[in-house]
């Protein structure tokens, strides 16, 4: 980590990039990347169905803010101001009452977003009251919902919504958007084209990761743009929705959702890849050279460790690895 803290001093350091997922998987990446660069733009799903985030979508018509939010506390910085900030809005109520499970940051979101009219300018503004370290983007201007195909005892059925996708039974075979052709957010195709680095994953792969290829015109700049692109890989299957997959099945998914995407580089925890040759295979369908590492938290949890991911993503930037 001595070469991203050492940047980490002063303003203006580290590749542009761009980090595109949604709930813990981007909270994950999102706070190793803020050790690496301060030129960090999360762009984020607006697919959740559930929860406090489905409640104010139903009630209220507005983007669900939860992906958002976590987005959001994951660049805030380590000082008090930060830890505290991020605490509060990640902060649920607990009652008998309406406000039972709703996160403080949702409600703070969609009161900006009534009173500013821009789903932007609403969390950039809430970046600014957190000290964030980067900006967080919807992936798409309206809510989306997931459409996903799954097969069940060799029978193919289809689902919708991202908590019936995410709790299914079945293995999902592929995902579509409704809307068909939703509106991509102006920010986050600028972001895209501007980035030097796109990081995918890690993440629920068919609800976080895949559907910003769903989304004709930024899936357009995902392909067009002239960064590296560079995939995280889970450290376990999705229950429900990758459940018994391998690492390997991961790639090959992405490669039948993007099949004139290429990618650069595949990172994979050492821990987790059974068949190193099989994942080599697979990452090179891609045009990606694999690199393998330890970034997984050292108590056996499968979570990212910050640090370990930080110092290994700075490392791949800086072509040290």
């Amino acid at each position: 980590m001595k070469a991203a803290e050492a940047r980490c001093a002063g303003p203006g350091y580290g590749p542009s990039v761009v980090a595109l997922g949604g709930g813990h998987g981007l909270y994950a990446s999102l706070s190793a990347l803020r050790m690496v660069t301060d030129r960090l733009t999360a762009v984020v799903t607006v697919a959740d169905d559930g929860g406090s985030s489905g409640r104010l979508r139903r009630e209220l018509g507005v983007l669900p803010p939860g992906d958002l939010r976590m987005a959001l506390a994951a660049l805030c910085g380590d000082d008090e101001w930060g830890s505290t900030w991020s605490e509060v809005v990640q902060h649920r109520f607990r009652s008998e009452g309406d406000l039972h499970g709703h996160a403080v940051g949702n409600l703070l979101i969609v009161a900006l977003w009534e009173l500013l009219g821009d789903p932007v300018a609403g969390l950039d503004w809430v970046g600014r009251l957190l000290g964030a370290h980067g900006r967080v983007l919807p992936m798409a201007s309206v809510p989306l919902d997931i459409v996903a195909e799954v097969e069940l005892d060799g029978v193919i059925s289809t689902i919708r919504g991202q908590v019936a996708c995410a709790l299914t039974p079945g293995r999902v075979q592929a995902i579509s958007l409704v809307p068909e052709d939703p509106p991509a957010r102006p920010e986050a195709v600028a972001a895209v084209l501007e980035a030097d680095w796109l990081v995918f994953g890690p993440g629920s792969w068919f609800t976080s990761v895949l559907p910003h290829l769903k989304v004709p015109e930024l899936a357009r700049a995902l392909h067009t743009t002239r960064a590296r692109r560079l995939v995280t890989l889970n450290l376990a299957p999705q229950p429900g929705e990758t459940d018994d997959f391998s690492p390997q099945q991961h790639l090959e998914v992405l490669r039948q959702h993007a099949p004139d995407m290429s990618i650069d580089v595949v990172l994979a925890d050492t821990g987790v890849v059974d068949d190193p040759d099989a994942l080599d295979k697979a990452a090179a369908a891609l045009g990606a050279r694999l690199v393998m590492a330890d970034v997984a938290a050292a108590d056996g949890s499968p979570r990212h460790d910050p640090r370990r991911l930080a110092s290994v993503l700075d490392e791949i930037f800086l072509s040290k690895r």
